[in-house]
């Protein structure tokens, strides 16, 4: 598809429902139940807890936000996901190639490391898996036009930092965060470059393959040096790279943080921050090997968004990986955290002040469409 210049000089391919405008009277917080994902009990199988979105919106409405003030993410269409991904990447998950629905089904079987949905109709998988995984990477893109208008925004999902454009792995099929900052660039007046701090367990190898020749695209990972995925390829992407060992724990972890993201955000001043927030880090987490107690997590989400506070700069949260049933009730004490120190909120934005984003006009605005709240 040829793109075309707006106005502004941005260039747009397609027609997104993704920038529809948001009442005001919403917060930055995206959510749809089309989140969780259920399927049979098959979904245990994994050690990844695939209804923790749902938990965390539950706690948060016991004292903070109500269904009226949520936005409800939409599922990023096919012509939003080949903003990024190969059309013969995206035709592998949702085709049948050889076999029936063999191929198809070993594809999303292995990315999302459910086995047994290998032997599943195509139509169940795709309904009952991958449709939440687009919900929740439009909701990524939906927050990312949101931290601009807004100064922050959380997507209670997302965070799939393993997929690239043309390869998934380890429960990411569809690359999120990159989508998030193509959409900016192209389709956001004065958006023109981003930093990515990502604090998962994990290394974020997949938006680091996607960025890995783009100046534009800062990236500060610190991450187990010992686990999945170990891409050395990757790492060229990484202008800060920070590895740690089996059972670091908080001391020296927040210390790291602290100091790393002071440096990389006064190396490279970006138009927005995408941080992924994963809560793999935590203590007794299967998959992390990191010892870092829930007090850790919440201090280390309040040392990113006060970094970004100090410097006017908008920041996107996705909450990415978490293995453990208790990661959720983080997830909504940490955001609650937020809240109480003035970080996010309405309030928040009162205190920000104009940021040097405030002024941008979206140049595809959805013809006058509002999203629904819950």
């Amino acid at each position: 598809m040829s793109k075309k210049e707006d106005s502004g000089g941005k260039k747009c391919s397609h027609h997104t429902e993704l920038y529809a405008e948001v009442p005001a009277s919403c917060l930055p917080i995206v959510y749809s139940p089309e989140y969780n994902i259920t399927f049979m009990g098959l979904e245990k199988l994994h050690p990844f807890d695939a209804g923790k979105w749902g938990k965390v919106i539950r706690f948060l409405k016991e004292q903070f936000i109500t269904d009226e003030i949520i936005v409800l993410a939409r599922e990023a269409s096919e012509a939003d996901l080949l903003v990024v991904h190969t059309a013969r990447y995206l035709n592998r998950l949702k085709n049948a190639i050889l076999e029936g629905s063999r191929e198809w089904s070993l594809v999303v079987a292995t990315i999302t490391e459910i086995p047994p949905l290998l032997f599943l109709p195509n139509f169940l998988v795709q309904r009952k898996v991958l449709r939440p995984l687009r919900t929740q990477t439009g909701g990524t893109i939906m927050a990312g036009k949101l931290a601009i208008d807004r100064g922050w925004a959380i997507n209670v999902g997302g965070g799939f930092h393993h997929c690239s454009s043309d390869k998934g792995g380890g429960f990411c099929a569809y690359a999120d965060i990159t989508l998030a900052i193509k959409f900016l660039f192209e389709r956001v007046e004065g958006v023109a470059s981003a930093t990515i701090i990502d604090l998962d367990a994990h290394q974020g190898n997949g938006h680091e393959r996607d960025f890995l020749e783009d100046r534009r695209v800062y990236i500060m990972d610190v991450y187990n040096r010992h686990i999945y995925p170990g891409d050395g390829y990757a790492k060229r992407a990484i202008k800060r790279k920070v590895e740690l060992d089996w059972g670091t724990e908080d001391s020296e972890y927040l210390q790291k943080v602290d100091l790393h993201s002071e440096g990389a955000l006064n190396e490279a001043r970006p138009d927005i921050i995408i941080y992924n927030a994963g809560t793999d880090i935590l203590d007794g987490d299967p998959l992390g090997g990191l010892a870092i107690s829930p007090q850790g997590i919440i201090k280390r989400d309040e040392i990113i968004f006060r970094a970004a506070r100090r410097r006017g700069i908008p920041i996107l949260m996705v909450t990415s990986g978490g293995y453990q049933k208790k990661t959720a009730r983080i997830i909504a004490d940490s955001i609650l955290n937020l809240h109480r120190q003035g970080l996010i909120g309405e309030e928040a934005l009162d205190v920000a002040g104009p940021s040097h984003v405030s002024l941008m006009m979206s140049k595809s605005v959805s013809s006058g469409a509002t999203l629904a709240a819950i």
